[in-house]
């Protein structure tokens, strides 16, 4: 069954002139992108976004990371779209990813990990709802 997750490409990948390399391997990996936009979020939008770990000790350093720069965010389809892009991402350490996953690829710290990607159906709805409120993703 056809299913559909949230990816970002984090401030720090497309600082680092990452995002073209991500999205071609998104489209390698058989996804349709069936939305993308830059965006630039503030502390206060990237709080929102991660309200569930507002208790968390790395809250803080989290939401300022996220509004550090642009990032690209995207609706991505696939058959389990959510378990297909949390594996091509790899572990959030890059320590502990996999070869060949982007972060293992890219990212540069647990935190500076280059992407992100919904966990549970239930998430990717709000995540999607959050940057693409009101858009038809044809």
């Amino acid at each position: 069954m056809s299913q559909r997750t949230l990816a970002i490409i984090k401030p720090d990948a497309v600082e680092r002139k990452l995002a073209g390399r991500i999205i071609q391997r998104i489209e390698d990996e058989g996804f349709t992108i069936r939305a993308m936009r830059r965006v630039h979020l503030t502390e206060q939008q990237a709080g929102g976004f991660y309200a569930v770990h507002r208790e968390r000790p790395f809250f803080a350093s989290l939401t300022q990371f996220m509004s550090s720069g642009p990032a690209i965010v995207l609706v991505l389809e696939a058959e389990d779209a959510i378990k297909k892009w949390r594996t091509l991402m790899g572990a959030t350490n890059p320590a502990n990813a996999d070869a060949g996953t982007l972060r293992k690829e890219f990212a540069e710290s647990i935190e500076r990990n280059a992407t992100h990607g919904s966990d549970a159906p239930e998430t990717a709805a709000f995540e999607i709802g959050y940057f693409f409120p009101g858009v038809d993703l044809i």
